[in-house]
């Protein structure tokens, strides 16, 4: 059976991108993989990304700010990605959208109280999805349409 392996990044939604950036790199030592307008990639410098730091919408308030979504690494390959995803199909899970980040294939869904999840596995080892991330590839092809497997 499919089944999550570990927590693989948390994204926050922060008012100022470039002071929280500071921040983590300097008071928690992380590495900048990779920025673009309102956004930034960062790792402690095993992964491709750790922590993503995103522009929250203007006028956020606090309790607005904060946690975007949390992203689970799966164990196995993209078979098992799919039969997660049928899993969450068949217990009603809303699904916000699939992609493809290159370095992950990836699905975000809607847990019941409206926590936004990501359940992602693997495309590269790690070195690869460092070089991925710091080359600006694009990170988000939504063409991606992984077929979900629904169990009996």
């Amino acid at each position: 059976m499919a089944r999550i392996n570990k927590v693989g990044h948390v994204v926050l939604n922060v008012r100022d991108v470039e002071a929280s950036t500071k921040f983590y790199r300097e008071a928690l030592g992380m590495e900048v993989m990779r920025r673009r307008e309102g956004a930034a990639f960062l790792s402690f410098g095993t992964q491709h990304h750790d922590i993503a730091l995103f522009k929250a919408p203007e006028g956020a308030e606090m309790g607005k700010l904060g946690l975007n979504h949390i992203a689970l690494q799966i164990e196995g390959g993209e078979t098992e990605l799919r039969q997660l995803y049928g899993r969450l199909i068949q217990y009603g899970a809303k699904i916000d959208y699939t992609t493809d980040h290159g370095m992950t294939h990836s699905v975000y869904f809607f847990d019941p109280d409206g926590n936004r999840l990501e359940i992602f596995c693997e495309m590269m080892d790690p070195e690869a999805g460092r070089k991925h991330m710091r080359e600006g590839i694009n990170l988000s092809d939504r063409s991606y349409k992984p077929e979900p497997i629904l169990s009996a």
